[in-house]
């Protein structure tokens, strides 16, 4: 056991003190020793009810011979972030939760890890965390959110983000505004859309570390309490066989994840976090990846933004396990995939069947005949962008218009709250990408105003930055290179005509390159935004979106 280094042999007598202070037994200390990785904390939603997941965790490692030993991480709600320095610092955070949790693995020499996210920058952190650590573990979320209802009607987080724009359109009171909130978000639970953290978290079944449920199992029902003890029960088998992450995280799990991605239409941040994955993992997933993944894999499932459906429709379906088995009646999954439970992935999903139709479609009628997600190439992208295809208005799949230009996201709100976008604009939000925002910002607000003013089917948002897993509409985020580095998006002046072509995966800005020689010639990068503390350090390294936005 890797954990004898702190309990084995005379030597170790003072760190057997220690470990008796915490008040371990001999019969424990002779146990592996398992790290419960807990990102519970009390400012994010979906992180509220963490300790009775991780209580259920550590009942299910004890009971197959191990010894549960807990310790935290941080987390931030990009809810709360949203449209405020926050936001600086939400993508950054997942490179902080992978090396804290590195920290406290090597540093105190655990024998097996079970790992407990919800929300956005939490999953991957920890998933990257894992695959680095390569050590026996297991992923259990803590569930999405049930959906609120309002009038009738299912709504949760997004709702109230889009209402705040039919407010001020004059199409909504306030009244109806705060009667709106008050149910929107129903309790505990990563927001109920398929939005990046429950993404992330149906992926983590389809990348083979997670159980099946650990994407759609409410937070609030009691069989999420069962998937938790289940969890402590496979870390241990896990530990037994000496199963890494090393034998799970290959290649074909990682392109199994993006053929689910597509199925599932998930947010666009998932590409930013899966090319983060395989990196942490030595596998050089790349943009290429995505798309020829996203051309032969038709979306079989359309959840809120793009639809009324929530998470807990899915789950009622037959969850991702169903989503999987539709799949493989076409061979898009590479089945003989190895995942936590000890069995390849055709052996977990053998049974499952989709229960819900309307929900889950079959390869012969699917929502659409490619995924949710397409990857754009251009003159204004030529490393990449990317947009929610499947969340996009078939009025919106061709665009050409004049460019607005805004040097943040606070610009490009002010504009929409002084009725200052017309109809046919394109903005152009720059410096919001991994180095010049800092950090990426995701920019929910501009995206959700717009659709609850019902612009969202006239007019189209570009960015170096990102959008919410909740954002519906031709939003196109990630370009690269970004604005920082001089990228094409930097020299865009404002009027410029900008053509978006999302069949034909385009994206271009249609001026004479001699003009646009002669504004690169012109060129400055601006100064930073921020210039001291974690930030600072995170600019120096960081790469591009088209990389993952991972540290140097």
């Amino acid at each position: 056991m890797r954990s004898d280094a702190v309990k084995k042999g005379v030597v170790r007598a003072g760190h057997r003190a220690l470990l008796k202070a915490l008040g371990l037994t001999d019969e424990e200390m002779a146990r592996p020793l398992i790290g419960i990785v807990n990102a519970q904390n009390e400012l994010i939603p979906g992180h509220l009810h963490l300790d009775q997941i991780a209580a259920a965790v550590k009942a299910g490692v004890r009971m197959h011979g191990g010894t549960p030993l807990e310790f935290p991480v941080i987390g931030v709600c990009d809810g709360l972030a949203m449209n405020h320095e926050g936001m600086f610092y939400s993508l950054p955070s997942r490179e902080l939760i992978a090396d804290s949790v590195e920290v406290m693995v090597r540093a105190h020499a655990l024998d097996a890890l079970v790992f407990i996210p919800n929300c956005d920058k939490i999953v991957p952190g920890m998933l990257m965390a894992a695959v680095a650590l390569d050590l026996p573990c297991v992923v259990v979320s803590g569930g999405p959110m049930l959906a609120g209802r309002y009038q009738g009607r299912d709504v949760d987080l997004i709702s109230v983000y889009e209402a705040v724009g039919t407010t001020l359109a004059g199409k909504m009171s306030e009244t109806e505004l705060a009667a709106l909130e008050e149910v929107a978000c129903a309790g505990c639970g990563s927001c109920s859309g398929m939005f990046t953290a429950n993404s992330m978290n149906c992926l983590t079944e389809s990348l083979g570390l997670g159980l099946p449920g650990n994407g759609t199992v409410p937070a609030v029902h009691a069989a999420r309490v069962r998937l938790a003890k289940e969890a402590g029960r496979a870390v241990m088998e896990l530990w037994q066989k000496d199963l890494r992450p090393s034998q799970i995280v290959t290649e074909r799990s990682i392109k199994n994840a993006l053929t689910v991605d597509m199925a599932l239409g998930c947010s666009t941040n998932t590409v930013l976090h899966l090319t983060a994955v395989a990196h942490a993992a030595g596998i050089g997933m790349d943009l290429d990846w995505v798309e020829e993944t996203s051309l032969k894999t038709p979306q079989l499932v359309k959840l809120s933004p793009a639809s009324p459906q929530h998470l807990q429709d899915l789950d009622e379906a037959g969850g991702v396990s169903a989503v999987m088995v539709e799949l493989s009646r076409r061979d898009l999954l590479d089945l003989s995939a190895l995942t936590v439970t000890g069995r390849s992935l055709r052996e977990v999903i053998a049974g499952a069947q989709v229960r819900r139709r309307e929900v889950i479609r079959s390869l012969e009628n699917p929502y659409n005949a490619t995924g949710g997600i397409a990857v754009l190439r251009g003159s204004l992208a030529p490393d990449g962008a990317v947009v929610k295809q499947g969340a996009v208005d078939q009025a919106m799949l061709v665009h050409q218009g004049p460019a607005r230009v805004f040097e943040s996201e606070e610009a490009v709100t002010q504009a929409l709250m002084e009725g200052k976008v017309r109809p046919g604009d394109v903005l152009v939000i720059r410096y919001e990408g991994p180095r010049g925002g800092p950090g990426m910002r995701e920019m929910l607000t501009p995206t959700s105003v717009l659709a609850g003013m019902g612009l969202d089917r006239e007019v189209a948002l570009l960015t170096d930055g990102r959008f919410s897993g909740g954002t519906r509409g031709a939003c196109i985020g990630h370009v690269s290179p970004e604005a920082a580095q001089g990228g094409p998006i930097a020299l865009v002046a404002e009027g410029d005509p900008i053509r978006i072509d999302i069949p034909a995966r385009r994206v271009d800005l249609l001026v004479e390159e001699a003009e646009l020689a002669r504004r690169r010639a012109a060129w400055q990068p601006p100064e930073p935004r921020i210039k001291t503390g974690y930030l600072a350090r995170y600019v120096r390294s960081v790469t591009s979106a088209s990389q993952g936005a991972v540290l140097r």
